[in-house]
């Protein structure tokens, strides 16, 4: 439990915030004994009244259950909601498209799907969590932060008789949790392949910088986007704009890169406009791939060439493995693996 000293706050509410915290991250799971007024007493030095005002309120709120005779114990909660919480690091244009592709599906179960966004904050992520697990929603999903090791001890605790929890889109499988999992690796070497093999230059690696702070996401892209071109070509030195906008043709052609791999279909639609702003043509002077195939990739003039992550196939499976009949009786950890794949169009 945090430190409780040294706040203006009544010492009452920060014992009632401290409790409710171990309570939503699963500190204290459904069922287990809460201390009693006793305990409160000698453990934080406060008086009997201020103790029974905590288990009161905590009782009032719903976080636990008075039990004449027997104790406080942290609430069993209600039957389950129909509904499926997404938490999800930082908005982009692909996961909006993912979020769309489940929702529709989730309705045909009559599950609703209500999504938040935890700015890359790990703190926030479980915070989210705790109150969807708390608040019985029917399944979890989350797209996990960038440092796992830090969420671990949460997830850890999180009891098979929660509502399930599944770790979607990129993970380090190394606990017991359904996975969808798409192979961010495969559809950067598929594009940067391509570009390479279209043209004798070098690729450079377009990012977008909106995305909220470090995510894994950029990690993965940038690692085997480095990994290929000094394999591929040793002679170019990568280069990392920071987003579509940030093109500039002479530092392009000074560095020799006549190829552009974009995180995002909108970064690839902003390198689009400036290089045809300075006179270029795409594809004749320059190859753009982009990572998302959303309609904006699509019904671009001309149709952008993306890596399409196959979100309908993996809205699909996280459906499936949720679908109550499968949920109940499916294994803990269950894995999927989804494999990207490179449309070329018009870039």
């Amino acid at each position: 439990m945090s430190d409780l000293a040294n706040s203006a706050t009544p010492i009452y509410q920060r014992l009632f915030n401290a409790y409710r915290a171990d309570i939503l991250s699963h500190r204290l799971r459904p069922g287990q004994r809460v201390d009693s007024i006793s305990q409160i007493q000698v453990e934080h030095g406060v008086a009997r009244e201020t103790a029974k005002r905590v288990l009161n309120l905590l009782a009032r709120e719903g976080y636990i259950v008075q039990r004449r005779g027997k104790g406080s114990f942290v609430a069993d909660l209600r039957p389950k909601e129909r509904i499926w919480g997404l938490v999800f690091p930082f908005y982009s244009i692909q996961y909006e498209d993912l979020i769309l592709e489940t929702a529709n599906r989730a309705a045909q179960l009559g599950r609703e799907i209500r999504h938040f966004c935890n700015y890359n904050s790990w703190e926030e992520e479980i915070r989210l969590v705790g109150i969807m697990l708390h608040q019985r929603y029917e399944a979890v999903v989350v797209i996990p932060t960038m440092d796992e090791s830090k969420t671990w001890d949460f997830y850890s605790h999180v009891s098979p008789h929660d509502s399930p929890v599944v770790l979607l889109d990129h993970t380090m499988s190394s606990n017991s949790f359904r996975y969808v999992i798409q192979t961010y690796d495969l559809g950067v070497t598929r594009a940067i392949n391509y570009l390479l093999g279209q043209k004798d230059g070098g690729v450079a690696f377009v990012e977008n910088e909106l995305w909220a702070g470090r995510n894994m996401v950029l990690e993965l892209m940038r690692g085997t986007y480095f990994d290929l071109l000094r394999k591929r070509r040793p002679d170019f030195e990568p280069c990392v704009l920071p987003r579509g906008s940030a093109v500039r043709l002479r530092d392009l052609r000074e560095r020799g890169i006549t190829g552009l791999f974009c995180c995002d279909d909108v970064s690839a639609i902003q390198a689009i406009g400036r290089l045809r702003e300075q006179g270029v043509a795409v594809p004749r002077d320059f190859g753009v791939v982009s990572y998302g195939n959303s309609d904006l990739a699509r019904f671009f003039t001309p149709p952008i060439s993306s890596v399409d992550p196959r979100n309908a196939e993996m809205a699909s499976i996280l459906v499936d493995i949720l679908h109550p009949s499968v949920a109940a009786t499916s294994p803990v950890k269950h894995e999927h693996v989804v494999l990207p794949e490179l449309i070329v169009r018009g870039t």
